[in-house]
């Protein structure tokens, strides 16, 4: 909630926040089952960062759905999360990208939309095209990308049966929207 009220906040941050909160909870959620029934520490353990990696790849995804996602499908209004000045990981990762484009998006996120409504779509929409300028939208595609690799690289040394395996491969498919 500290990240509403700041301009200046760094994408480790930004990564340790979403760690604590959405990371946090698909961790204990893979792992929980397998810590019940007593299985091995190597298998809570890889199950558990498996959650994890899985778990920023989410909010990655999340947040590039906030900007650029399509408003049949996520249910929110294009540019939502320009909209309510939310310092996701694109825009976090754009504003401190040091360019031109990322003094020019600080400057709008700096003060509210106009109140007029094409002002502000047209304002919204030249936030999103700094986002991208800055490299935001290419970083939390990469980093996501990253993520999902290192979750599937943590079910290869829980030394899962292969069905198991491709249960919660086709998970991390399905949450971070890569099979539809």
């Amino acid at each position: 909630m500290d990240f509403e009220t700041r301009r200046q906040i760094g994408v480790d941050e930004c990564l340790t926040m979403a760690s604590g909160k959405t990371a946090a909870l698909l961790a204990c959620s893979c792992a929980i089952g397998a810590v019940l029934d007593g299985a091995p520490e190597r298998l809570c353990a890889a199950l558990e960062a498996f959650g994890e990696d899985l778990g920023i790849a989410f909010q990655l995804v999340d947040d590039l759905l906030g900007i650029w996602g399509d408003p049949a499908t996520t249910g929110k209004p294009a540019l939502s999360d320009l909209r309510s000045r939310k310092m996701s990981l694109p825009v976090v990762a754009a504003l401190n990208a040091g360019t031109p484009e990322a003094s020019r998006l600080a400057e709008l996120y700096a003060r509210p939309l106009p109140a007029e409504e094409e002002a502000a779509a047209e304002e919204l929409a030249e936030a999103a095209g700094l986002v991208e300028a800055a490299g935001g939208r290419a970083w939390a595609e990469m980093e996501a990308e990253s993520r999902i690799q290192r979750a599937a690289e943590h079910l290869l040394t829980a030394r899962l049966p292969e069905p198991v395996r491709a249960e919660f491969l086709h998970i991390a498919d399905f949450v971070t929207c890569r099979d539809h």
